[in-house]
């Protein structure tokens, strides 16, 4: 393939590969090497590069290889270029054959720990061949990285109201009230969600979605937006660890239930009376993307790999 420079010669991407990778160890021989290219090819297609570009590249001593202030700039540019192609070949191969390639999948934090295990285990045994990299962020920044195109596929709390993002419905999970062991409420099976309303209530800092979902609940059940919450947290074992020395009660999704209060004798837990608050988990991708099948196939496999946790997988 090659790239024109408005004149008769053309720069390719062989070579740019192999000026990016002189200029990223300022060593022919180690370069040759790094690519599988031999060095008297290696060079000769930088040569040639600098003869279709119009410009010297590299400062050629005995003893090493320097970039020229020209070969600076390119260079950063030319690893763009080679990063793009990939992408772009990563993108035809998985339409080529479906379960393949990279998989850059953003999920929030309180999911991660609590469903990463089931999703995981699916790749394995389902998508063998797919290169699964996760991220875990909130909420916001995982929506501006799939915008961008630095994530494929995100596993958050939904509704989002953001145009241009398709949700892929996976499970709906109760909220249940998390206490220390001698509180009222703690055994509880039958809370009205009044309750809420005079509660020491402990939440996560701002820009969980789950402490928005939190407050969404307590507004529902009667309680004012200026009821203190004087007390938050970073995460949610941080927020478990602190109901347990006896600072309040907080809300905790099903899923993380068993993982957040193993062993610890200080806790307790109660259950709202039905319908009890809940939350929905979806997986969300660009609308249009081109991999939408892929993406609907793996948000089913996924209601299904769910079905033995304690959630309501969606229709």
């Amino acid at each position: 393939m090659a790239v024109s420079n408005k004149g008769t010669k053309q720069a390719t991407l062989a070579q740019l590969r192999a000026f990016a990778a002189v200029a990223e160890h300022l060593h022919f021989r180690d370069a040759a090497a790094a690519i599988g290219m031999s060095q008297p090819a290696l060079s000769g297609a930088v040569s040639a590069l600098e003869e279709a570009l119009g410009v010297q590249l590299l400062e050629r001593t005995t003893r090493k290889v320097l970039l020229s202030p020209a070969g600076e700039r390119i260079a950063a540019r030319a690893r763009s270029v080679l990063d793009a192609m990939g992408e772009l070949l990563e993108e035809a191969e998985a339409v080529r054959a479906p379960f393949t390639g990279t998989l850059r999948l953003g999920v929030i934090p309180t999911v991660a720990p609590y469903l990463l295990p089931t999703v995981l285990s699916l790749f394995h045994r389902r998508y063998p061949r797919m290169d699964l990299q996760v991220h875990e962020e909130q909420t916001s920044s995982l929506l501006d990285g799939l915008a961008a195109g630095r994530l494929d596929l995100l596993l958050l709390a939904v509704p989002l109201g953001v145009p241009g993002v398709t949700e892929l419905p996976l499970f709906d999970e109760d909220f249940v009230l998390l206490a220390p062991r001698e509180h009222p409420l703690a055994g509880r099976r039958d809370i009205p969600r009044e309750e809420l309303r005079g509660l020491q209530l402990l939440l996560l800092d701002e820009g969980h979605c789950l402490r928005d979902q939190a407050l969404d609940i307590c507004r529902e059940a009667g309680r004012t937006d200026g009821a203190d919450v004087t007390t938050t947290a970073a995460g949610l074992s941080t927020l478990v660890q602190l109901v347990a020395g006896g600072l309040g009660v907080t809300l905790l999704p099903r899923t993380a239930l068993r993982l957040e209060t193993a062993r610890n004798e200080h806790l307790a837990t109660g259950y709202f009376a039905e319908p009890a608050p809940s939350r929905r988990i979806a997986l969300a991708m660009r609308t249009g993307t081109a991999r939408q099948e892929e993406f609907r196939a793996v948000a089913a496999a996924l209601r299904e790999a769910v079905r033995p946790l304690p959630v309501w997988p969606a229709a």
